[in-house]
């Protein structure tokens, strides 16, 4: 079999067949997991959208339409996975790739157009996650957060904030519905030693006069002679914190972009906010969800290039259990790295090594 490479540039005949076939597969793919997934969505939200009169223009507009690329991209690595799989077992099976190694191509060469479409489709994706999808998310998040059940609410409790170098603050857990917050300290450090430490059973923000009214408090003025303990009810304090800065989980990642991300980074560690880890997590899973595409490629090309007695189905239900398991195992190491001091670089990039080593050693078993 001779290669036709005058045609189109550097790609042989051979290459521009797979590729076409390969991005037809995944777009197809991509097409009808998303028309299932918005049915699903529809079916579990049209309650909530129809007792909040969500308009039909603003539903299909603002949500369904940036709902396909936000879809889309989260889950591409898998069908994309799956599409390598169903392209190169169709090969196998109808003797293609039995014919292309026997005309001397090597299987190195057979994984070449394979991993340039993974390139491609990874690029695609890395522009997605840091550009694209981060400007469609505001307006459906907007709408969802309109028209679907009740907005955000706080969860998250013992909440540490430093709104500036020598202050620290601590709550017990705040409330959005009245902006108070419970179980105030704020500590006042100076050189290396706390000088005033104050308490309150609560806090309550003052919209008119932008600060806080303090209820049952008690200030301990420190200093190497004495100390001075002052208490009453209720008074007025400047903490530099507005009340959705209490709010760790307002901080939608999803409408971040990669710039926005990195201050966003910057400015949670200042406060010392614990969000800081998921924040990294979301910056070095989009830097690195493009060599999962590569990966996955170069495992499907391998599991899938010799004929099986089970066929493509065999092929596909072992290439979506490997899929699955790398997920799950990004998944648990995300959890590791969010509730132990594991790396948040290393957490998101140990699976993508662990199956770099199941891809090199599934191609050296490979028939050749």
């Amino acid at each position: 079999m001779k290669l036709n490479k005058k045609k189109y540039g550097f790609l042989s005949i051979l290459d521009v067949y797979i590729i076409k076939k390969l991005l037809l597969t995944f777009i197809m793919a991509i097409l009808l997991i998303i028309m299932i997934a918005i049915i699903f969505d529809l079916s579990e939200r049209l309650d909530d959208f129809i007792s909040n009169n969500a308009p039909i223009k603003g539903l299909i507009f603002d949500y369904y339409l940036n709902f396909i690329p936000h879809f889309a991209n989260l889950f591409g690595h898998l069908f994309f996975f799956i599409a390598v799989v169903f392209v190169c077992s169709k090969l196998a099976s109808n003797s293609e790739i039995i014919a292309v190694l026997s005309s001397g191509i090597s299987f190195k060469r057979l994984l070449r157009p394979f991993i340039l479409t993974a390139v491609f489709v990874g690029l695609v994706n890395l522009w997605l996650s840091n550009v694209l999808i981060p400007k469609v998310n505001v307006p459906r998040l907007e709408f969802e957060k309109v028209y679907y059940r009740n907005p955000y609410s706080n969860q998250f409790y013992n909440i540490h904030l430093q709104p500036k170098e020598n202050e620290q603050i601590y709550v017990q857990h705040f409330s959005n519905k009245t902006n108070k917050a419970y179980k105030f300290t704020q500590e006042i450090i100076q050189n290396g030693e706390i000088i005033k430490k104050t308490y309150a059973d609560h806090i309550i923000f003052d919209s008119s006069t932008m600060d806080w009214i303090m209820m049952n408090y008690h200030i301990r003025n420190i200093n190497k002679k004495e100390e001075i303990i002052e208490k009453g009810d209720n008074k007025h304090i400047d903490i530099g914190v507005l009340p959705n800065e209490f709010n760790l989980n307002q901080i939608k990642v999803e409408v971040l972009d990669y710039k926005q991300l990195d201050k966003s980074i910057e400015r949670e560690e200042l406060k010392g906010n614990s969000v800081v880890t998921e924040l990294k997590i979301e910056k070095y899973q989009r830097l690195l969800n493009p060599f999962a595409y590569v990966i996955l490629t170069v495992i499907g090309v391998a599991l899938s290039s010799h004929k099986k007695r089970g066929g493509i189905g065999l092929n596909l239900a072992m290439g979506i259990i490997l899929a699955f398991s790398l997920i799950m195992m990004m998944k648990l190491t995300n959890v590791f790295a969010t509730n132990s001091s594991l790396s948040p670089f290393f957490a998101t990039a140990l699976p993508l090594l662990i199956y770099a080593v199941i891809a090199i050693v599934l191609v050296r078993k490979t028939p050749k």
